[in-house]
């Protein structure tokens, strides 16, 4: 791949240590304003980068900048930050001077391939091309492209502008260079990126998370517990240890010893169902569809959902202030 001045300057931050200072400005162009593409948008402005955004629902593209303001009001930060954040009607004022582009639309692989096919023949070809998905593989988003090379996964997790992690996903394909130059980008704006190697669907993250909650889901479903147990053990035991603490380490902290000798017991009895299991489905199918609905695996009242949300971000916060301090 080809690399402009700015990506050599991405590349060079990066082998500094990620550092922002001498920087090259880098333009980011997001397809796709809801709840992750308007957060990517605010990480990128407050490290003072330019960025335009496409969304083509005409309401939702309005308070695009007003949202950040109001997140960054909340967080205590400067709201003059969202000035850089520019809404674009067109998908082609999105990404026309764009030196990475991100697409946060929705999980439809077919929505994406078509997004991906307009952005390729719109934005710069020095221009990295990059999916927020947090499941499909890249290499299946990507397929339609004539140049791959600088095709790969980003994936943020919510609230992008709060969790320090992004994955970065790259393909057969992705250039080395494309991965370096999206590595040193997202650490010079403060972002923990990480590198997949090998393109899987869930990626790293979703795997470990999902795997968690589908053993979660089986002990409800065969009546070990019920749902707020399943939640109250997890936050008061290993849920404590997992912000400082990661599964490998902690067993290398146990010993691989007694790992093994814990897994020879567990893992034969551990769920192991291939698909979704029953009560989830169940829970769909009767419209029990979580916070939004009232209802889900536990039943919500509208002051409990906002403590909940209020909870969490004030969780962020705190440990947002406990890193930069």
């Amino acid at each position: 791949m080809q690399r402009t001045i700015g990506q050599t300057a991405v590349v060079a931050a990066l082998r500094q240590g990620g550092k922002h200072e001498g920087m090259t400005q880098q333009r980011i162009g997001i397809i796709g304003a809801g709840l992750m593409g308007h957060g990517i948008a605010q990480a990128f402005a407050v490290a003072g980068h330019p960025v335009d955004i496409h969304e083509p629902d005409p309401g939702r593209r309005a308070g695009i900048v007003e949202r950040v303001r109001g997140n960054l009001h909340g967080l205590g930060m400067d709201t003059a930050a969202a000035d850089r954040v520019q809404p674009c009607e067109s998908l082609e004022d999105a990404v026309g001077r764009a030196d990475v582009v991100i697409e946060a639309v929705p999980e439809d692989l077919t929505l994406k391939q078509r997004v991906f096919l307009a952005v390729e023949a719109a934005a710069p070809r020095h221009a990295l091309l990059a999916s927020n998905t947090s499941v499909i593989p890249i290499t299946r988003i990507m397929e339609p492209l004539r140049d791959k090379s600088r095709a790969l996964g980003t994936h943020w997790w919510n609230p992008p502008y709060q969790i320090p992690l992004v994955e970065v996903i790259q393909t057969a394909d992705t250039d080395d260079a494309a991965v370096a130059a999206m590595i040193g980008l997202l650490a010079a704006v403060g972002k923990t990126p990480v590198h997949v190697r090998k393109d899987v669907p869930g990626f790293i993250g979703n795997r470990l998370q999902h795997a968690l909650w589908r053993e979660a889901i089986a002990l409800v479903q065969n009546g070990v517990c019920d749902a707020e147990t399943v939640d109250a053990v997890v936050k008061a035991s290993f849920g404590r240890r997992l912000a400082v603490l990661g599964p490998l380490e902690n067993a290398d902290l146990v010993g691989t010893d007694l790992t093994l000798a814990v897994h020879e017991h567990v893992l034969p009895d551990l769920d192991r169902t291939p698909e979704p299991l029953p009560l989830l489905r169940d829970l769909v199918a009767s419209g029990r569809l979580g916070m939004k609905s009232g209802a889900g695996f536990r039943t919500w009242t509208e002051a409990q959902r906002t403590e909940t949300h209020a909870r969490l971000a004030a969780h962020l916060q705190r440990l947002d202030g406990v890193e930069r301090g």
